[in-house]
């Protein structure tokens, strides 16, 4: 029988390491805040498991480690500004995934950061609007908006790449 963390918490690595890789876009930094969150949910594992939504306390607890990253880092700029550039090299260089795939990947890079964040959340993490919210701590409404223009924008973006 699995205890409470191996069934609700470890199942949950994959999905934060592409939000932490999302937010500071270097593999080993994304592994330490994991590691981090991790040591960090395993200290709390016996409240975790009376939290309604511990799923929502990993994810405000990644997004705390990256923040104190940058904070540590001196990084003030904002993330996603300047040239597309791919970070991750095996997408750039990989002849089985379409261009127009490419051109997304490096658009999204250019999104303002809420919009980039909801949209991963959304479409590729295929969660709820609502739990957006709840694990951005931003309203519903705000989640709508920011997802619409972050959709807007890439339909824009790829009308005129043709």
């Amino acid at each position: 029988m699995k205890t409470f963390f191996e069934a609700h918490i470890w199942p949950l690595k994959s999905k934060l390491y592409r939000m932490a890789y999302l937010w500071v876009k270097d593999r080993d930094v994304a592994n330490d805040m994991l590691q981090q969150v991790f040591e960090k949910a395993w200290l709390q594992r016996n409240d975790l498991q009376k939290m309604d939504n511990p799923t929502g306390w990993m994810v405000r607890s990644l997004k705390n480690e990256s923040l104190q990253h940058f904070r540590s880092n001196k990084r003030l700029e904002p993330l996603g500004e300047g040239e597309i550039e791919f970070e991750d090299e095996h997408i750039e260089q990989d002849e089985n995934i379409p261009e127009q795939l490419k051109l997304v990947f490096g658009f999204l890079e250019k999104l303002p950061d809420k919009q980039r964040e909801v949209f991963q959340l959304r479409e590729v993490e295929g969660l709820s609007y609502e739990e957006i919210a709840e694990y951005l701590e931003v309203s519903l409404d705000q989640v709508k908006v920011n997802l619409h223009r972050a959709r807007k924008s890439l339909r824009t973006y790829l009308m005129n790449q043709r």
